[in-house]
Order: structure tokens, then sequence, then C-alpha cells
């Protein structure tokens, strides 16, 4: 069985992310293909787009989320994601065990005798007028029914487990600071999530696992796993497994991979890109050495925006005052320095609306 270096491994991942070559795709295609964006922080898929579409511009993602053919909800991880409608609808109730017990695990004994079932009626039953609501005012309306719990955890409950609900626009367009205000995925798209197939076929997850392949393989179940945050997905890797190849990696742990997708010669030139927080490149991965060293694996959770040079995590950047500060992880070469400045320059002219492009590059 061919044996996959962290190289090797790195180049694919960057391929299939847009992040070896810019796609021409237009932005929809490219939330698509990447199984959605990671966005609990509202501005962040801008810049995970524009390291990834050529000439792409903000407005192409407001009007997506204004037109109601993409959508942030509570998904994979119990994260907020940038999704398409479609895939939200398809994967929503997929997803739907792992967001409930994520939260009753979190705060188990702040919720011990609240029964699911019934308080997603109660929350059903108040956004049935079809206003959206902040999550304060969700739990005010049937605080009087469950009066024990903290208010943040039964709120946590109702819009992040057992309603599936959209966080509505303002919230993640362009330059805005708006609060959360939820609605149901139904009522804002028009259509109910529909229902598992009653057999075990798991046609969702038979889906997901070659979705995430397309965007992140070669990859290892335990991968697959840490990136969607589902159990329950052995069975749908074995049913779809004939159509697979399959990899070793250095320490000898089988990756699977669709048989046509992208996978680089290593020595493929990988040039300096800038990924925002919480980027799935980073954090699609439970083995994240292809693109991450292990000294730097905490930046991928803490929030950290990073620099990818030659395809690994090399530095850190902010934005401060219109001036776009890069912090190295390790010494640059002065050729390297020169490719972050540019790179720099060009988001920084993006993030400023045109009105800066200053880069400070600080030593290691």
């Amino acid at each position: 069985m061919t044996v996959l270096d962290a190289r090797a491994l790195g180049r694919a991942a960057l391929a299939r992310q847009f992040l070896l070559d810019r796609t021409d795709a237009p932005a929809h295609d490219v939330v698509a293909h990447l199984c959605g964006l990671q966005a609990q922080e509202p501005q962040e898929p801008f810049t995970g787009l524009w390291s990834r579409i050529r000439d792409f511009r903000p407005g192409a993602l407001d009007e997506l989320l204004t037109g109601r053919r993409v959508v942030r909800t509570h998904l994979m991880r119990r994260t907020v994601h940038l999704v398409t409608a479609e895939d939200a609808l398809a994967w929503r109730a997929r997803h739907g065990t792992m967001l409930q017990g994520r939260v009753l695990t979190t705060y188990r004994a702040e919720l011990a005798g609240v029964d699911p079932e019934e308080l997603a009626a109660a929350g059903r039953a108040v956004m049935a007028d079809g206003a959206p609501r902040t999550m304060a005012e969700l739990v005010e309306a049937v605080a009087d029914r469950w009066p024990g719990p903290p208010r943040r955890a039964l709120g946590e409950l109702l819009v992040a487990g057992v309603i599936p609900m959209v966080q509505l626009p303002p919230r993640g367009l362009w330059g805005a600071r708006a609060g959360v205000r939820n609605q149901t995925l139904a009522a804002w798209l028009g259509r109910e999530v529909p229902p598992l197939p009653e057999d075990d076929t798991d046609p969702v997850g038979r889906t997901l696992v070659r979705r995430y392949l397309a965007a992140h393989g070669p990859a290892s179940s335990a991968d697959l796993r840490a990136w969607c945050g589902l159990t329950g997905l052995p069975a749908a890797v074995k049913a779809v497994r004939d159509e697979l190849v399959s990899f070793r990696d250095e320490r000898g742990r089988e990756l699977l991979d669709l048989p046509d997708a992208p996978r680089p010669d290593p020595g493929t030139p990988a040039p300096v890109r800038f990924l925002p927080a919480f980027d799935n490149a980073i954090l699609g991965y439970q083995d994240r050495s292809r693109i991450i060293d292990d000294a730097h694996r905490g930046l991928s959770v803490a929030g950290e925006r990073v620099v990818l040079v030659d395809g690994r995590v090399s530095a850190t950047w902010t934005l401060r005052e219109s001036v776009l500060a890069v912090t190295p992880l390790r010494p640059l070469t002065r050729a390297e320095r020169a490719d972050v400045t540019g790179e720099g320059a060009a988001l920084a002219s993006f993030l400023t609306d045109r009105a800066s492009d200053r880069v400070r590059v600080e030593e290691p």
C-alpha cells in the first residue's frame, strides 16, 4: 500500500481546499465543495473565501446569505457553520442526535430533568408565529415551564440542539456588527428538514464520507469523525468502501480517498496563503500534521489566524488599525518574507476596502 508523507498529504489538502491554486468557481459552489466554512466568528469566512476564490468580492457572500442560498447554522461539531441551504436541509437530521447530545453533555447537571422533546415542542410553538428571536427572547417565552435551569443552558439546547435554527442576516454580512437573531431552518428556507430514513442505509452518512474526502482527503476514519463530530459512520464508510482507494501515512494508519481526487506531486510549489480563525483546512482533521506542527497545534483551536508558507502554518496574523501584522513562528527566508508581505498587502487592502495595504512582518 502506498505510503503518503505529510508533505504529500498537505499538497493534496491544499489542492482540494483551493489553497494551492485559487478557483474561479462561484462562492456558492466553493462553500458547497468545502462542506461549509466554520463561522462562529462572523467575518472570518470572508477571508477564507478571499484566499480561495480569484477576485472574490464580499457582496457575493452577502447576496447568498440574504438570498437564502447559504445559511449560518449549528452543524459539524456543534459549531456555527456557513453551509449551502441544500446541505443544511439534507444534513441537519443526521447531525441532530450529536447536536443535542453535546449540549446535554456540556450542561449535564444544569439540564437534568429537562425533557428535550418537550422543550423542542414548546420552542417550536413559540417560533410558529414566524418572528425571529434572540436566544434570550426564546428562553423568556418558555422559562415559566422550566424556571430552574440556567437560561444559557436552556437557550443553547433550544437554538443549537433540539430545533434546527439559522442565524439571520445582518449577522454574518460584510462589515456588519449584528447580534444573533434566530429563525427555524424550515421557516427561513420554506422547506422542512427531511427526516432520516427508517432503515439503516444511512444515505446522508454515505454522502458525508464522499463529500468530506473530496474536500479533505486522503484521510482516516478518525479524521472524518473529528471533522463532523458524528458517531455511527463506520457503517457508511464500509458501505462506500468499494468506491474508495487506500493509502497509509507514515505512522501506518489507513487513509481513504476518492480514486480520481487530486493528489499533487509533493514537490508542487505552494503559495503563501492567509487563513481565518478556525479554518477547516486545519480543524477538519484529527491528525493535523499535514499542515501544522504538533508544537503549534494549539493555535488551531485558540482562534489564531495563521499564514501558510510552503504549505504549512508558519506565522500568525492580525489586523490592527489598518496594519496587517504578521508574527512568524520560525525564521523566514528573504524570499518567504517578500511573498508574505505581498500576499498580506493584498489581504489588507481587501479587509480595509482598499484603504490600506500596510504590512508589518515582526521577528519570530
